[in-house]
């Protein structure tokens, strides 16, 4: 069964070059773009904002957010059992992300709040 669902002839090989791209990280990004502005400009402009559209700019990638989705090794126990487990993963991943949100505004507020008492100290004096 092929890695990949069935796709157009165009989209089938961007979606392979994306893919081929991402394993290599945000400097192969960048070179793909630098070598479309140098070759063609408009495939380097093409690539910009694709990099933006989808956070690879940033090194936010949304497809390290999205889920994994193997191919089928033919036994279903094992496919169920891979499946609960990356969901599980997840659902961990996204706890903790939200765990360290709450602690960076609490550690905000707190900062803001001491500026605050001792702005108050320093205008008292």
């Amino acid at each position: 069964m092929p890695a990949y669902p069935a796709t157009s002839r165009i989209s089938g090989p961007l979606i392979r070059a994306r893919d081929w791209l991402d394993q290599r990280g945000k400097p192969a990004w960048i070179v793909a773009m630098i070598l479309g502005f140098v070759f063609f400009w408009p495939v380097g402009l093409a690539l910009l904002g694709y990099m933006i559209w989808s956070k690879r700019m940033f090194g936010c990638s949304t497809r390290t957010r999205a889920r994994y989705y193997a191919p089928s090794t033919g036994n279903s126990a094992f496919d169920a059992y891979r499946e609960e487990t990356l969901k599980r993963l997840e659902d961990e991943h996204r706890e903790f992300v939200d765990f360290l949100q709450k602690l960076r505004e609490a550690k905000d507020k707190s900062e803001f709040d001491q500026f605050m008492q001792n702005r108050g100290e320093k205008t008292d004096a």
